[in-house]
């Protein structure tokens, strides 16, 4: 009895390793600016997201940039993102550019909920919002996103990979619609 249970808790650490590797060894490395560029850059934290809507809404999405004009507003857009059969750009975030020509756009959750996941927002019964998804978000794909400053039209790009829903993603959705955050029509 005592060597089976053995092999059962070594099987179980085995897994529980596996499992670890998995989730911190693919994690891909924080993103920093090239330090050969003297002009404007552009980063994006994460580089990659997934379109789960309880994931998309926890992650935090950060656009650093630097080498932009001290004192100018900068807009970060995704540019050529299918919308209603054309092609557009949408706006995501934007910041102030601070005295070392540095800024961090955070993306807001409204931007997350409409233009990402192009769902609404509305409440429930206890007066909560809630997420109502009654349109596919937008197509899975590599886009480049662009930092546009206002004053000094100074420009940088970068990618941002975007996929389709993971089934750990949907496991989690169909939770928050057990849980009555999530409402898909």
């Amino acid at each position: 009895m005592n060597a089976n249970l053995f092999g059962i808790k070594g099987l179980s650490l085995i897994i529980s390793s596996v499992m670890l590797f998995f989730v911190f060894g693919c994690a891909s490395a924080p993103k920093e600016f090239d330090a050969k560029i003297t002009g404007p850059q552009l980063i994006v934290e994460p580089d990659t997201i997934t379109l789960g809507v309880a994931n998309l809404l926890k992650k935090p999405i950060i656009f650093k940039g630097k080498g932009f004009k001290p004192g100018d507003s900068v807009f970060v857009s995704l540019l050529g993102v299918e919308k209603g059969g054309q092609k557009m750009d949408i706006a995501l975030a934007d910041a102030e550019v601070d005295q070392a020509g540095g800024f961090v756009a955070g993306v807001p959750t409204l931007s997350k909920i409409t233009e990402l996941l192009r769902a609404d927002m509305g409440s429930n019964a206890k007066m909560e919002n809630i997420v109502i998804v009654s349109k596919p978000p937008i197509p899975a794909g590599t886009y480049t996103a662009r930092a546009v400053s206002m004053e000094s039209n100074l420009k940088a790009e970068t990618p941002f990979c975007i996929k389709g829903p993971s089934v750990g993603d949907s496991i989690k959705d169909w939770l928050g619609g057990l849980a009555g955050k999530i409402v898909k029509k």
